[in-house]
């Protein structure tokens, strides 16, 4: 099975893409709101179910019950194989309930790692775990935690961070295969209709409020069988056998991604998008009113605006070819940016003509168009001679290219009927 892509990882948009899928969740909504409504007032009653009865079957089965009601559904596979002497259980990592899901089939202990104690994390069902300088002590605490007698078993995520659970692991940490020689891997799964299980950088509030909106969520637990250390096997490699065990049983690929490439990655898609959107009011760019995410979900829509943004550059610079202007816009998506790109000879124009013609060609053939059409003052199209000097080549440079700018906005003015005044004011 191929390596998948990180973005193939995660899911960063909720709504759906497909258009059918999005109609049948647009007519559900005013009867998910009614439900998000009703099992608000369910969960308060769980919550305090939960805090009244002591930890036991019956408190397990109540509450999965009425988790039931909310639409939340859990399934187990082969309980069986659950191990009650092995005291720490891996799992992967999908949403950010998935530790409530397992206590609704045995009990068990889930740190609040990073996260400085109170109430809030009391009350998700975490274990209160003070904040550690070192995965080292994190692991010697966990360690000692479970050296007492009669304490629950830890489930941890390896992981660190949650996947959309499709395609792929994250890279498995090795300090949690340091607090025990031996564990049991668990493989969790969740499906749910119109959207995704969870969404990255979402708080739990929100993801909580969509789980009550969406008509069920079924969550599906496979026990495998307890995996112990052999001899010599480091953390990492212990850690890399389960890691793999937990990718087969799930279908999916083991990657080598982690999750520090992880929060890079997300880091990324923040600081492109608002450049990406800014970049589209740049010259000759219509500010676009709806969102990025549903533009790029509908393909016939991006092509449209592509397919505008190319005439705008091809008013300035009519003898580029269309071919060469639109693959430089799909990698800049900016007018200024691409016409920028021609005029520098960012790359060289092979047009099919005899001998070909060079983006200098390109420049003097367009000024020369300049100076014909404009009704402003005569343009210079090229330097008298070449300059000897750099700065002497980059000012001529300088004076082509604002006079290029200047002849575009001009012709944007003109098309769209607006008043020249109130544009450069503005």
């Amino acid at each position: 099975m191929a390596t998948p892509g990180i973005e193939q990882l995660f899911d960063l948009q909720r709504l759906p893409k497909d258009g059918f899928l999005l109609l049948l969740l647009l007519l559900y909504a005013p009867v998910g709101l009614c439900l998000m409504l009703l099992r608000l007032f369910i969960g308060v009653h769980v919550f305090l179910v939960s805090c009244a009865l002591p930890d036991s079957l019956v408190r397990r089965f109540v509450v999965r019950v009425m988790c039931s009601v909310m639409g939340v559904f859990v399934k187990q596979n082969d309980p069986s194989l659950r191990d009650k002497n092995v005291k720490v259980y891996v799992c992967n990592h999908v949403t950010q309930f998935d530790h409530n899901v397992i206590n609704l089939l045995t009990s068990c202990n889930t740190p609040m790692l990073d996260v400085s104690p109170g109430f809030v994390c009391w009350a998700r069902g975490f274990m209160e775990f003070g904040l550690t300088s070192s995965r080292s002590e994190r692991a010697d605490s966990l360690k000692q935690y479970c050296s007492v007698e009669g304490s629950l078993p830890l489930l941890l995520y390896p992981e660190e961070e949650t996947t959309n659970g499709k395609t792929g692991l994250l890279k498995f940490s090795s300090w949690p295969f340091s607090v025990s020689d031996s564990v049991q891997p668990v493989a969790l799964s969740v499906k749910r209709p119109f959207i995704p299980a969870n969404v990255e950088e979402s708080s739990w509030i929100l993801e909580l409020l969509w789980t009550l909106f969406i008509p069920f969520t079924v969550y599906q637990v496979r026990w495998l069988p307890t995996v112990s250390r052999q001899d010599g096997d480091s953390s990492q490699e212990f850690g890399n056998k389960v890691q793999e065990l937990l990718a087969v049983k799930l279908g999916v690929v083991s990657t080598q991604i982690t999750r520090a490439d992880k929060a890079e990655h997300l880091k990324r898609k923040r600081h492109i998008a608002p450049r990406t959107i800014n970049s589209n009011q740049s010259l000759g760019a219509r500010p676009r009113t709806i969102s990025l995410g549903f533009m790029a979900s509908n393909s016939m829509m991006e092509d449209m605006r592509i397919s505008g943004m190319v005439q705008q550059v091809k008013e300035v610079l009519p003898h580029v070819p269309l071919g060469v202007i639109k693959r430089d816009l799909v990698q800049t998506n900016c007018v200024d940016t691409t016409i920028t790109n021609l005029l520098e000879g960012a790359e060289e124009i092979n047009s099919g003509s005899s001998g070909g013609s060079s983006v200098a060609a390109i420049q003097t053939s367009s000024l020369n168009a300049i100076g014909a059409t404009a009704s402003a003052p005569a343009l210079k199209p090229a330097a008298e001679s070449f300059g000897r000097s750099t700065a002497d080549r980059h000012m001529s440079l300088q004076d082509r290219k604002e006079a290029l700018y200047e002849y575009a906005r001009r012709r944007y003015i003109e098309k769209h009927g607006l008043n020249q005044q109130t544009h450069n004011t503005q």
